[in-house]
């Protein structure tokens, strides 16, 4: 088991402010433009998923690291919305696959563009608090970073 030094929890610490910084401005942003934070996770890991990932519940519910009825009750409060559709898919009639609709795209460039700013102002003290995190591992594992 590792001994851990004052100094690494200050530093595990540190980071897990900065992570919770930005987590509390994104789900403030995403309240003050009518929508809960995991809708907007909902809405930037759909846009988010790789070219050859369909955008299926299953897949989004990986990407969100929830249960496949928790997906399902975020996306029908999205489409309640009107910021995201169901559709067939075409080449297997029993898949349903989810898209953005525009209003789902204009919401998501709005907050997106906010989320940007705050990291430009936020992300280097985030980077550099990670910086420390694995400098101390990588000193703790004996390798240099």
């Amino acid at each position: 088991m590792r001994s851990f030094s004052s100094h690494a929890y200050r530093q595990l610490a540190k980071f897990r402010c900065q992570i919770r910084r930005f987590l509390h401005f994104s789900e403030e942003a995403a309240r003050q433009h009518g929508i809960e934070p995991q809708q907007h996770q909902l809405l930037l890991a759909l846009k988010g998923l790789p070219p050859e990932t369909r955008p299926t519940v299953s897949a989004l519910s990986s990407q969100l690291c929830l249960r496949h009825h928790s997906t399902v009750e975020l996306i029908d409060r999205l489409v309640e919305r009107g910021a995201a559709a169901r559709r067939t898919n075409p080449q297997d009639r029993r898949e349903v696959l989810v898209e953005l609709t525009p209003l789902g795209e204009q919401m998501l460039e709005k907050l997106s563009s906010e989320h940007w700013r705050e990291l430009q102002s936020s992300g280097p003290e985030l980077a550099l608090a990670l910086q420390a995190i694995l400098q101390i591992n990588s000193q703790m594992s004996g390798h240099s970073v």
